[in-house]
């Protein structure tokens, strides 16, 4: 064996060698960012997160208005009527509703027609951890994010967590009390049972949907889920019970 030949075997092992330990390296690396989720979520118990969406704004220099409180200050009102508008069964299961997810499977025509079957944990998940959009992955990463958050969080912090992340308006408000103040000018305690159906006919487009100039269609919206309110007062009897 010549020297120019072992020499071109040791650096063909060498290059082999590198290539095996940056794998190595973008395995180590995929594990620990799938995992870390799953390690900050329960210190959301005390801490008071952001959304992916609004520290995506910030970087970027856009508005951000978000004013925390907790459940106590928010009208009941208001997670009754969200629960009614997004996912009914939020008492009732463990962060998935699979028969809602089977329903929307079902009357889709494709992933990406989708509509329904996303629980407040899903959605919470969502923004906590991921990004807007629909595609496989991130509903893949979804579903048991939601299922250990409606664990280690529990119903009612998860719904205190989720009224204050949500995007709630157009120009950058999130969460109940700066969006209760933008629309209505007063706190998110403050709402009336129609002020806080209107705000959760809002939710699936905050962008498009106004309360404080509401169309007939989203005022519509608003009187379905304030009738169910009053049909179905104990719905969010689990916020009551922790």
């Amino acid at each position: 064996m010549t020297a120019d030949r072992m020499g071109d075997e040791g650096i063909g092992s060498r290059l082999r060698g590198h290539a095996i330990r940056l794998l190595w390296g973008l395995i180590i690396a995929s594990i620990v960012v799938l995992l870390l989720p799953y390690l900050i979520a329960p210190l959301y118990r005390v801490m008071r997160p952001v959304s992916t969406l609004m520290a995506w704004r910030a970087i970027t220099g856009q508005r951000v208005e978000r004013i925390y409180v907790p459940l106590a200050q928010i009208a009941p009102t208001l997670p009754l009527t969200v629960i009614l508008a997004e996912d009914g069964r939020f008492c009732a299961h463990h962060g998935l509703d699979l028969h809602g997810l089977r329903e929307a499977f079902e009357e889709a025509d494709n992933f990406a027609e989708m509509r329904g079957g996303s629980t407040i944990a899903q959605q919470t998940a969502k923004n906590l951890f991921l990004w807007q959009g629909r595609s496989y992955l991130r509903k893949a990463l979804e579903l048991p994010l939601a299922l250990w958050l409606d664990l280690v969080l529990g119903k009612r912090r998860l719904m205190e967590v989720y009224l204050n992340i949500v995007e709630w308006g157009p120009n950058g408000e999130f969460g109940a009390e700066a969006a209760a103040r933008r629309a209505f000018g007063k706190a998110a305690l403050r709402l009336s049972l129609s002020e806080a159906a209107l705000m959760a006919a809002v939710l699936p487009n905050p962008v498009e949907r106004d309360p404080r100039r509401p169309g007939p269609g989203l005022r519509r919206l608003a009187g379905i889920y304030q009738g169910r309110a009053v049909t179905f007062p104990t719905r969010d009897a689990c916020l009551h019970k922790e």
